[in-house]
């Protein structure tokens, strides 16, 4: 239960670089992902979980946005992460207005507290600090990150059915949402 609102912040390419804050935040990350997996999101990866992975994962994230091809954001409530989401910068030449937003995962035991929808507003304030335009993402069709995105004023733009599966192997379809993002 949350009894008090997360702090929010942007991961610095310094913090991302460090080799000790970036294993301490690479552990956190993993532990909230493995939580999202284990409870049936479907995130690229499957269940079970080899935390080994998980770490790997994160760490590439770090590394990617000490390169500043990534805007990572954290929500941490007494010094933990309980929720974080990505913009990916690093997109062909002729996108340099546009970021993909990726990995919105919120620990089970502070969802439903508006973290969520925190994390994305703040994202969307990188994204135009970067000089980003639009954003795209994609969530499972029907899941109820569908809601958040649309109260957050994202267009949907498509469905494509069976296009990824769920951490026990069921097939899922995939939803595709936009949103421009005021100057």
């Amino acid at each position: 239960m949350i009894d008090e609102p997360p702090t929010l912040r942007r991961i610095g390419a310094d913090e991302a670089r460090d080799a000790a804050q970036g294993a301490r935040l690479a552990g956190q990350l993993a532990d909230v992902l493995l939580d999202c997996v284990e409870g049936g999101a479907s995130v690229s990866f499957m269940w079970p979980l080899p935390r080994e992975r998980a770490l790997a994962f994160w760490q590439q994230v770090l590394a990617a946005t000490a390169r500043g091809q990534r805007v990572l954001m954290v929500a941490e409530l007494q010094g933990r992460v309980v929720g974080t989401v990505q913009a990916v910068l690093d997109l062909p030449d002729n996108q340099p207005h546009r970021a993909d937003v990726a990995k919105m995962l919120v620990h089970r035991s502070a969802r439903r507290h508006g973290v969520g929808a925190r994390l994305m507003a703040a994202l969307e304030v990188q994204a135009r600090a970067e000089g980003r335009q639009v954003l795209v993402l994609d969530t499972v069709t029907g899941g109820d990150a569908e809601r958040l995105y649309q109260r957050a004023g994202w267009q949907r733009v498509g469905d494509v059915p069976f296009y990824a599966l769920m951490p026990d192997g069921r097939p899922c379809g995939t939803t595709f949402y936009f949103k421009h993002l005021a100057a």
